[in-house]
């Protein structure tokens, strides 16, 4: 059986559809900011590289990297929830099926408890 990130046409249908989120995200208000001195090149990279292993694909992150990369940004329930809107928004629009949106956002969901401070 192959893997939602098989299925979807790999890294580069992945790396679509990151970049399509993080337009969304810099036309936030309220994420926007938190990207102003990112080197979005390399976060497009590890971003993508997560999701793909999100979706079934390598695996190259953990909790305890997303921990310390997140750590200090005072990041709150409200960002976070944004956040998974604006994934959902990009996997939708990209031609994602809403079941396999639905299933990388409760994955993603998951990470509240390491990147959302307090």
């Amino acid at each position: 059986m192959q893997s939602m990130f098989e299925r979807y046409g790999g890294f580069e249908r992945v790396s679509g559809l990151v970049l399509a989120f993080y337009d969304r995200v810099l036309a936030s208000e309220r994420l926007g900011p938190f990207f102003r001195d990112c080197d979005m090149r390399r976060l497009i990279e590890h971003q993508s590289k997560y999701v793909s292993a999100v979706m079934g694909g390598p695996d190259s992150h953990s909790d305890a990297e997303l921990r310390g990369v997140h750590a200090g940004l005072g990041i709150e329930p409200a960002h976070f929830d944004e956040m998974l809107d604006l994934m959902r928004a990009a996997m939708l629009e990209q031609g994602f099926e809403q079941d396999d949106t639905e299933a990388v956002l409760r994955r993603l969901a998951g990470l509240r408890r390491v990147i959302v401070e307090g």
